[in-house]
């Protein structure tokens, strides 16, 4: 049970009290009535003695009275009337209004107890249970079987005004003695038959004769002697007066109750005026107290019915609201006035000596009159007792039968078990035993008052008297429990007989209750909480609500005050008090039981417990007119993941919205914020600039940023790699330290730690995103953005815009509800979205269509509020959780900037491998700014070009059939009669003319006045080349561009466009470059081929598919491009000219290549041979632009490289002779290197939709090695599966020594010598051939030679076939080549015989000049060189 402020021993004493009735004179009621109080009434305060009186028990021995309490009341009397142990309607209704009219104070005492992982805040003390509790043990009507609340004497109150007041006397004692002894009231009863009467003679100081008063008292002290009259002096000044000096008010706290009790106790039947005084306590009352009549009007309500836990079901749900409704129009505000009562002051004539005169009054008339009146009676029947005790129980059980008299005889079992089974007369020696012990117990003698209680129970026991024995019971328990020392433990078996007994046998529900409220009381003094919470919960029935509730909630209170607190015991017992007090009309305390015992059940999971909770506090707020308390536990309700069905979702949802809209009705000051729908505030987007165009027509638009794209981090970093890599472009290669890469839509992973940058006349685009977590679908409609500008420089309002009506549903296969709302800003300054202003409605009840207008609709606001990413940079941030801020909401908004939109015009989707297909691309200014510095940067330079900035050769005219094919190259026409690849045409440009290096990740557009004004558009051919690895490839542009307005927040804008190309397989280009050893043919040539020449070989093979509609292939035309090489002319037969390839056929080409001229070695040598009868311009746009852009990487995911981009062309600088001496390597390197590239241009005849289209193409070779094979293909390498950790550094690699391979080609070998030499061998037999061997050395560096000519070939297969020959004269040769050098060596052949010989003997070895210690390494011999000798004869 919950703390009192009385100790159980106190509350006892206090519950059973001496009872002292009052009769007063008409005169003497309007002494009092001028302190608006009755005599009774005047007296209330001061009852509880201050002093200590004394009193001899039967064995003489003093005994000390302490704190004794007297109850002093009016004569009320009643008709006969039938007993029962049901409290009357009059009585209900005088402890609710008790239990109504106290409150828990604000701000109170609260305990907090800590349980386990329960903390929880409970009322330290209940008040209101006190107050019933008193109220209740006060208000309990007399009964025959006990005579506690018996009168033990009567105060008659005289006026000293009176004409004679003796005479009054009289006629007031002798109403008392026709009230007690006529028979003719029930009520009130009196203890005994000599009941004590004291003369009061009330005095009037302001207006009576005091001497008067005082001779007429002194004729009373002779006719009822000194102890038995009393001269009471009141109204010591005048009312006037007592108005302007402050003395306390004493009767406040006690006229409250009284006015309560006075009004309802006796309601029916109608209580009878003696002397023609009313004589109820209510001094001017109404029924109406501190305003609570309203609750009480309310008594029964939707829940009254139901069981505790049990929600409404769905059949009851539409009416639900309908009660709610009622509720709320009976609830009406409380009155402001609380009854005459409370309102008017008492006591207004007494002063402070009149306070202590009346003190002293009650102090005489209990020490003087009352304790010895009840000390004779106790040795009267204490001198009976004894003689009883003397007798024999046979004897005296005799005599009771013999002189009893009017004793109900025996009845039969059956019938002992009722109360009116067995009736004592008032003279009967049972009675006088129970009489003597409540009088022992009235005045604290708790010894002798167990002692006789217990004789009675047994007397009572044996008679089967149950009624009178439970009372004996009662009692007994608790005189033990009270007695000094404790001698002997508290029986409660006693209190559990005696409550039993009241219950069950007698029906008296009333005895019942006051039994287990001692009995509770005292077991929790002893720490006995389960005994008394099992006690409380056995009391609870239907028969009453309010008292269900009351002992509910201490039994509650007892749970959570055990040595280990019951903690969801405390919260379900508080829940079935909660509900009793609603039912019984205590709605307050119904809510405060719900809200206590929803510190136990908030977030443990137990939803459903958690609804119905917050379900009834809701209501419960909302009739007790506090809409703010409604609104927050209906949230609750809403914004939990409720496990209620839709149906009673639906419910709450439309009693929250009815609710709410009672709230915002009455006070419209701000918009509150909804709970419905959750708003998911990481996942806002936040997008600057206008939405996405559409493509127009033939025009495609650029895709750029779109918030129907989903956030992708990687490609986020590659877009900021292009963005960097252009800026670097545009600012001469370095970054700005102040760059920030472009952000056009924020999210959660995007860097929002800066304030966002908008454009001033372009709107931003909110989305935010939502959840409905009920399973009941939400409106959402006029949505609208909550925003604050600043405004900077200029004073213009901002707009922003409305939304339509968004219905929201949770149902699985629907996406996420989203809503975008726009702001477009028209001045500069810095703007914060704060969050969304919308209305919320329910569905209609049906549900299938979305109807606003027949729910309730509410408006309000929920707030964005985005948590920013944690810091986790320095200790502190690590230890802690702190979190930075996220800006995306808070924009700022800056000048007018330029705003590019680009079109692209014939773009296509799939292109062959390597085809070239010029598209168009359209830039229009849509701002009111100019534009400037447009470039452009892709993950694939090489897709593309719009065109070398300064063309390489003249503009030439075009081929009539390059107009006929739309041809994207420029062609010249082949002269008439010209042998197709005979000579190459040579052309001789500079890598810089095309933009080489920057220009490929960031290159500028060659814009007619390198600005775009506004609302102006140009259009710019675009050449594109199909990527040369097959399958669909994601290419992305980066169109860069700046104001020309400089000095902005804004230095330049990006617009993204993504394309997807699908490529397919064309052809398959292999070459070869193999060393020639011809000798010069024309003198003309030899200064071309003093260094030799070389034989290319180019095989094509045709490895397209059919699916793809080509017929076949033509090898129009194969160009070089090289700064050390170039193609001379085609060495193939004449007939196959024409290269027609079908699938999967295959052709080889063979041409002759040669070196360039060394003063050409710094640009790069064109040279085209023609196949047909056109010739391509390959040193021109495009198919020189997408040579030089031929080396950047095709992997789109690479993050592209912010320097300047150097392909394979640059090693094509070969080293110097400086140089040459100290990097071996490099030198034996460049000996085989050949950096010839080969450029296949091609056609193909596709045909589409029955008509033939011609296509063409470029392919690139690089040819790099000698005798290496390389393809137009690039080999994907093979993903390394594992990669080992190396935990120490790397040494590093040891220097590299030349291979044997790259050493046998230093030195180049030819023989010259005639094919066929006749000879007399009949006339001299030795035939002598003169040969000239030609070496050339192939390195930059000096290489020493040693020529070996005695080497005789050992395979025994070659002397068959070729014979024997010997070299003559020196055979063995050692000299030393400069860089390139040629050197010629005269040899002898000397032959024997006719025939065919080899003469490819001779072994060449040759090493580096300045590598001493390295042995020569042979080289590689030429191929048989073969001559025949012929017999001249």
């Amino acid at each position: 049970m919950a703390q009192c402020v009385q100790s159980v021993q106190e509350f006892i004493q206090d519950s059973f009290v001496p009872m002292v009735a009052v009769l007063c004179s008409e005169d003497a009621e309007k002494v009092t009535r001028k302190n608006n109080l009755n005599f009774s009434e005047l007296l209330r305060p001061f009852c509880r003695l201050t002093s200590e009186g004394h009193m001899r028990d039967p064995s003489n021995q003093l005994q000390v009275v302490k704190n004794l309490r007297i109850s002093v009341n009016n004569v009320v009397t009643r008709p006969t009337v039938p007993s029962s142990g049901v409290p009357g309607h009059a009585h209900r209704r005088l402890l609710s209004e008790v239990v109504l009219t106290c409150q828990p104070a604000e701000g109170g005492v609260a305990n907090v107890i800590t349980a386990g992982d329960y903390d929880l805040n409970i009322s330290a003390t209940t008040p209101w249970f006190e107050a019933y509790r008193e109220s209740f043990l006060q208000s309990m009507p007399a009964s025959d079987h006990e005579f506690l609340n018996h009168y033990l004497a009567c105060l008659l109150v005289v006026s000293s005004s009176e004409a004679v007041p003796v005479e009054k006397f009289l006629k007031l004692s002798q109403e008392q003695h026709r009230i007690q002894h006529s028979g003719e009231y029930t009520n009130p009863k009196w203890f005994i038959p000599n009941t004590l009467k004291y003369y009061v003679l009330l005095h009037d100081m302001s207006q009576g004769d005091e001497q008067r008063a005082d001779s007429v008292y002194e004729d009373m002290k002779q006719r009822y002697g000194a102890q038995g009259c009393y001269l009471l002096k009141v109204n010591s000044r005048t009312a006037a007066a007592g108005a302007d000096e402050q003395i306390p008010d004493p009767w406040s706290q006690y006229l409250h109750k009284s006015s309560l009790q006075s009004q309802d106790q006796y309601e029916d039947p109608a209580p009878v005026v003696v002397n023609n005084t009313a004589v109820e306590n209510n001094v001017g009352g109404t029924s109406e107290v501190d305003g609570h009549d309203s609750e009480e009007k309310v008594l029964v309500n939707s829940l009254d019915n139901t069981h505790p836990l049990q929600l409404d079901t769905p059949s009851d749900t539409p009416g639900s609201l309908d009660a709610l409704r009622a509720v709320a129009v009976e609830t009406k505000p409380p009155p402001l006035a609380t009854g005459v009562a409370a309102a008017t002051s008492h006591g207004a004539c007494l002063t402070l000596n009149d306070h202590d005169r009346i003190r002293l009054f009650i102090q005489e008339f209990t020490f003087r009159g009352l304790l010895p009146h009840i000390e004779k009676n106790i040795r009267q029947l204490n001198d009976q007792l004894v003689s009883r005790k003397g007798l024999s129980r046979s004897l005296f059980s005799a005599t009771k039968k013999w002189f009893g008299g009017g004793k109900v005889p025996e009845k039969s079992i059956a019938e002992l078990k009722n109360t009116s089974g067995l009736l004592y007369p008032p003279e009967a020696p049972e009675l006088q035993i129970r009489k003597m012990a409540d009088l022992c117990f009235l005045v604290q003698l708790y010894d002798l008052a167990y002692s006789c209680y217990h004789t009675a129970k047994k007397d009572f026991l044996s008679d089967q008297a149950m009624l009178y024995a439970a009372g004996a019971l009662e009692m007994a328990a608790v005189s033990a429990f009270l007695q000094v020392g404790a001698p002997r433990p508290y029986p409660a078996h006693y209190m559990d007989t005696a409550i039993q007994t009241y219950r069950d046998v007698s029906k008296n529900m009333v005895l019942a209750e006051r039994c287990a409220l001692l009995s509770a009381e005292v077991l929790k003094s002893q720490a006995k909480y389960s005994d008394a919470a099992t006690l409380l919960i056995k009391m609870t029935s239907e028969d009453s609500d309010l008292r269900s509730a009351l002992l509910l909630e201490q039994a509650a209170h007892c749970f959570i005050n055990m040595r280990n607190p019951m903690v969801r015991k405390f919260a379900f017992h508080m829940i079935l008090a909660g509900h009793r007090f609603s039912k019984a009309g205590q709605k307050r305390h119904a809510l405060r039981c719900y809200c206590q015992a929803m510190q136990v059940y908030k977030g443990k999971g137990w939803s459903l417990a958690e609804d119905h909770i917050n379900f009834t506090i809701g209501r419960q707020s909302f009739t007790l007119r506090q809409p703010e308390n409604a609104v927050t536990a209906f949230r609750h309700i809403l914004t939990n993941d409720s496990q209620q069905t839709s149906t009673q979702q639906g419910a709450f949802l439309r009693e929250y919205l009815y609710v709410y809209k009672n709230v915002t009705g009455a006070c419209e000051v701000a918009l509150p914020q909804l709970p419905l729908p959750c708003i998911n505030s990481s996942a806002t987007r936040v997008y600057f600039g206008h939405e996405r165009r559409l493509a127009e027509g033939e025009k495609q638009a650029a895709t750029h940023v779109s918030l129907d794209q989903e956030f992708d981090r990687d490609l986020a970093a590659m877009w900021q790699d292009l963005e960097e890599q252009v800026v670097a472009a545009a600012k001469r290669g370095v970054v700005p330290a102040t760059f920030q890469s472009t952000q056009c839509c924020l999210n959660s992973q995007t860097d929002n730690l800066r304030f966002p940058l908008a454009v001033v006349e372009e709107p931003i685009i909110v989305e935010v995103v939502f959840r409905n977590p009920l399973k009941v679908p939400l409106v959402l409609s006029d949505l609208s953005l909550l925003w604050k500008f600043t405004l900077k420089d200029f004073n213009r309002p901002q707009e922003d815009s409305v939304g339509d009506a968004v219905p929201i549903s949770n149902e699985k296969e629907a996406s996420v509800p989203r809503a975008r709302l726009k702001l477009l800003p028209h001045q500069t300054g810095q703007l914060n979205i704060l969050g969304l202003v919308y209305n919320l409605a329910s569905t209609s009840s049906t549900g299938d269509t979305i109807n606003t207008a027949e729910g309730t609709s509410v408006r309000g606001r929920q707030d964005l509020e985005i948590q920013g990413p944690r810091l986790n940079q320095t200790k502190e941030e690590k230890t802690s959780v702190s979190h930075g801020p996220d800006r995306r909401l808070d924009p700022t908004i800056t000048p007018p900037m330029p705003l590019l939109e680009v079109f692209f015009l014939q773009f296509p989707t799939a292109l062959l491998c390597g085809e070239i297909r010029k598209a168009y691309v359209e830039f229009c200014n849509m701002s009111r700014v100019t534009l400037c510095g447009l470039r452009v940067a892709s993950t694939h330079p090489d897709f593309f070009t719009f065109g070398s900035s300064s063309l390489a050769t003249p503009l030439t005219p075009l081929s009539p059939t390059s107009f006929e094919n739309c041809s994207a190259y420029k062609t010249l026409a082949t002269p008439p009669g010209a042998t197709p690849g005979s000579v190459a045409a040579v052309t001789l440009v500079s890598e810089g003319d095309f933009g080489s290096g920057t220009g490929l990740r960031g290159g500028g557009i060659p814009l007619g006045e390198g600005t775009l004004k506004p609302g102006e558009s140009t259009q710019l051919p675009m050449w594109l080349r199909g990527p040369d690895q097959e399958g669909v490839h994601e290419i992305h542009f980066l169109f860069y561009y700046e104001s020309a307005e400089k000095g902005g927040k804004i230095s330049h804008r990006v617009l993204r466009h993504t394309v997807f190309i699908c490529a397919s397989r064309s052809l398959s280009v292999r070459a070869t470059a193999c060393r020639s050893n011809t000798l010069p043919e024309e003198e003309e040539e030899e200064e071309e081929e003093r260094n030799g020449s070389m034989l290319v070989f180019v095989d094509v093979e045709n490895i397209n598919s059919s699916e793809a509609g080509v017929r076949e292939f033509h090898i129009a035309q194969v160009s070089s491009s090289s700064k050390q090489w170039r193609l001379h002319k085609c060495i193939n037969p004449a007939e196959d000219k024409d290269c027609k390839l079908t699938s999967r056929e295959r052709g080889k080409l063979c041409f002759r290549a040669t070196r360039c001229k060394p003063l050409q070695a710094e640009k790069y040598t064109f040279a085209d041979l023609s196949l047909g009868n056109e010739l391509i311009i390959t040193s021109t746009t495009p198919c020189a632009d997408f040579f030089f852009r031929r080396c950047q990487p095709l992997d789109s995911l690479r993050p592209p490289v912010a320097m300047e981009t150097q392909g394979r062309h640059s090693r094509s600088q070969g080293v110097g002779h400086g140089g040459g001496d100290k990097d071996i390597a490099g030198v034996v390197r460049k000996c085989n290197e050949v950096d010839l590239d080969i450029i296949i241009l091609w056609k193909a005849f596709v045909v589409e939709d029955n008509k033939q289209v011609i296509l063409e193409g470029q392919l690139h070779v690089a040819l790099q090695t000698i005798d290496k094979e390389a393809c137009s293909l690039t080999q994907k390498e093979e993903a390394q599966e594992m990669v080992l950790l190396k935990f120490k550094p790397e040494l590093p690699p040891p220097m590299t020594r030349p291979s044997m391979e790259q050493l046998s080609h230093l030195i180049k070998t030819n023989l010259q010598y005639p094919e066929s030499y006749s000879h007399p061998f009949n006339q001299k037999s030795l035939c002598m051939v003169p040969v000239t061997l030609t070496l050339s050395n192939c390195s930059l560096a000096q290489v020493d030679v040693i020529i070996d000519l005695r080497h005789k070939t050992t395979s025994p297969e070659s002397l068959e076939v070729h014979g024997s020959f010997t070299w003559l004269g020196q055979t063995q040769f050692k000299m030393q080549l400069g860089a390139q050098e040629v050197m010629r060596v005269q040899l002898r052949a000397c032959f024997l015989h006719a025939g065919v010989y080899n003469l490819g003997t001779p072994r060449v070895f040759a090493k580096l000049a300045d590598q001493g210690a390295m042995c020569e390494t042979s080289q590689q011999t030429a191929t048989p060189a073969l001559i025949i000798i012929i017999n001249s004869t």
